[in-house]
């Protein structure tokens, strides 16, 4: 968190395909907050989760807000298949709190305080390219790790030409 950053420019060492969850959620009604705090909290508990058992594919997430309602987490995961297994496992979070979630919505309990969205990205090798300057490693860099940019090449273009040998 309060890394030091690092001199220059770098980009990330990503190498194949780039799989990334955009993953948050919208309060609706701030005055709903037996609704809306639960489902803030249950992230964190997500990513802790995912933090001790690296073995289940979390790479690396940035915790972010668009406004004072909605807040989002971009997560960068080893594949598709990682995160699949991830957010079907009856032994994680995940499972459990949409077993919640599905069962308040049967019931009728669901009244819309609380808005919930995700995107999921893979970005084949050739489709993406980064670079960081004077930073620490961010977001793609930090979850991949980061090199000096000439590695890949100073212009963008240069980046997005890189193949993994």
């Amino acid at each position: 968190m309060f890394a030091k950053p690092v001199a220059g420019r770098t980009t990330a060492a990503a190498e194949g395909d780039v799989v990334v969850l955009l993953i948050g959620m919208r309060i609706n009604h701030f005055w709903a907050v037996h609704q809306w705090l639960p489902v803030l909290l249950a992230m964190p508990r997500m990513l802790r989760e995912l933090t001790r058992d690296r073995s289940r594919g979390l790479l690396g997430h940035v915790l972010l807000t668009a406004s004072p309602r909605t807040y989002y987490v971009v997560q960068y995961w080893e594949s598709r298949e990682k995160l699949y297994a991830y957010a079907a496992s009856p032994d994680m979070f995940h499972h459990r709190a949409w077993v919640i979630i599905n069962r308040k919505e049967r019931a009728g309990k669901v009244r819309g305080h609380v808005g919930l969205w995700h995107e999921t990205y893979v970005a084949p090798e050739g489709s993406y390219e980064s670079i960081y300057a004077d930073m620490p490693p961010f977001g793609l860099a930090a979850a991949h790790g980061a090199l000096p940019v000439e590695k890949r090449g100073r212009r963008a273009k240069d980046r997005f030409a890189h193949r993994s040998a």
